[in-house]
């Protein structure tokens, strides 16, 4: 715990680091789905492929723009995008923050790394007005690539995903089937989905579903 005193304030601010040291088997929010419904294999007929990358480090920033883009920059060598739904990234691809809303962003990192993120970040920001939280527990990324993932997009949300409207870079909130997530672009050839823990199996089976015609094949 870390305590800051000013005149008028007291505030206190708690970080847990929930990862266990010891060898404890952990479960990605896809590991019951692919127990119950199973995992299809990827092929040469497979125009659509799917991978989950769980355990990511997910951090939810609020606050004002340019104090927390300075912070930002400081940490992890990027800034936050300028620009409303849209991403920006550092050279390997595997540190992103994307555009929420006009306080809020999503900064996301490798598994490990969001405990790290977090204490640099608060020390970073001083005294400024922010709020961050971990939400990494509740929240996992699946990609789609293939040929046909923009078809597969079109079936399951409104948003138009057409590449002119859509282009690299690009990051919404948005309705997906019957639940809602977060879009991305982060690449010509690859979507992500950015989505809560308590929708994976009702999303991992829609796009299995969704994606049978394209002989979709599910990457380990």
């Amino acid at each position: 715990m870390s305590e800051h005193t000013s005149a008028n304030t007291l505030t206190g601010t708690n970080m847990y680091d929930v990862r266990p040291t010891a060898d404890v088997l952990t479960e990605s929010p896809l590991a019951w789905s692919y127990h119950r419904t199973g995992r299809p294999s990827v092929s040469d007929r497979s125009r659509v492929v799917m991978r989950e990358r769980a355990m990511l480090g997910h951090v939810m920033l609020r606050g004002g723009a340019i104090v927390l883009d300075e912070a930002v920059r400081q940490v992890l060598g990027f800034g936050l995008p300028a620009r409303p739904n849209t991403l920006s990234q550092d050279q390997s691809g595997e540190r992103s923050a994307q555009w929420l809303s006009p306080d809020e962003w999503l900064v996301i990192v490798p598994g490990g790394e969001e405990f790290s993120l977090e204490a640099k970040l608060r020390e970073a920001l001083g005294d400024a007005h922010y709020a961050i939280v971990n939400a990494s527990g509740g929240q996992t990324l699946i990609e789609l690539e293939g040929d046909a993932a923009t078809e597969l997009l079109m079936k399951s949300a409104p948003y138009d995903v057409h590449p002119a409207a859509f282009p690299v870079g690009k990051g919404v909130t948005t309705v997906f089937a019957k639940s809602n997530l977060i879009l991305r672009r982060p690449a010509e050839d690859r979507w992500e989905l950015v989505l809560r823990r308590s929708f994976a199996d009702y999303l991992y089976r829609w796009l299995l579903d969704a994606g049978e015609e394209y002989a979709i094949g599910v990457k380990d």
